[in-house]
């Protein structure tokens, strides 16, 4: 039996996709429960209405993050803290750090997206790589300087 999935389905398919499934698990299961409805030839030109639709929000979803990382590149952030011997921070800067000097400055980023493998402990300048999407990676500079002692 061929179906449309109304609704993204774990190993079988995204909504708007048009599959072939076993006549009782189509019946039984996916279309009770507005999972799936028939591949009817008027559901089929709605499916397809559906697709472009979803492809043309992606794209645009796609389109801001790469403007905004191109608005990321060009800032540096600059980052005061306390040190002992050999530049070892006392304290480190975390993906929370980061996520928070970005909101600041206007990007709504989660720490999540910050790819930071270990939080930064040691004074200089650090490549740091934030996922805005899974097509669209920026890395912020950040540059972490000794604090001056009053």
């Amino acid at each position: 039996m061929k179906i449309i999935l109304k609704k993204d389905v774990p190993n079988l398919g995204f909504a708007g996709d048009v599959v072939t499934v076993a006549d009782g698990y189509g019946r039984n299961y996916l279309i009770p429960k507005g999972l799936a409805e028939e591949a009817t030839s008027s559901n089929l030109a709605r499916a397809e209405e559906y697709r472009k639709e979803r492809k043309a929000r992606e794209q645009a979803v796609v389109e801001e993050a790469k403007e905004m990382a191109s608005e990321i590149e060009g800032i540096s952030m600059q980052m005061k803290m306390k040190s002992g011997e050999k530049g070892k921070l006392f304290g480190s800067v975390t993906s929370g750090d980061i996520a928070d000097f970005l909101n600041g400055k206007g990007f709504s980023v989660d720490k999540k997206k910050v790819e930071l493998d270990e939080n930064i402990k040691s004074l200089g300048t650090h490549r740091v790589p934030i996922k805005l999407h899974p097509e669209v990676t920026v890395e912020l500079e950040v540059v972490v300087e000794e604090e001056e002692e009053e």
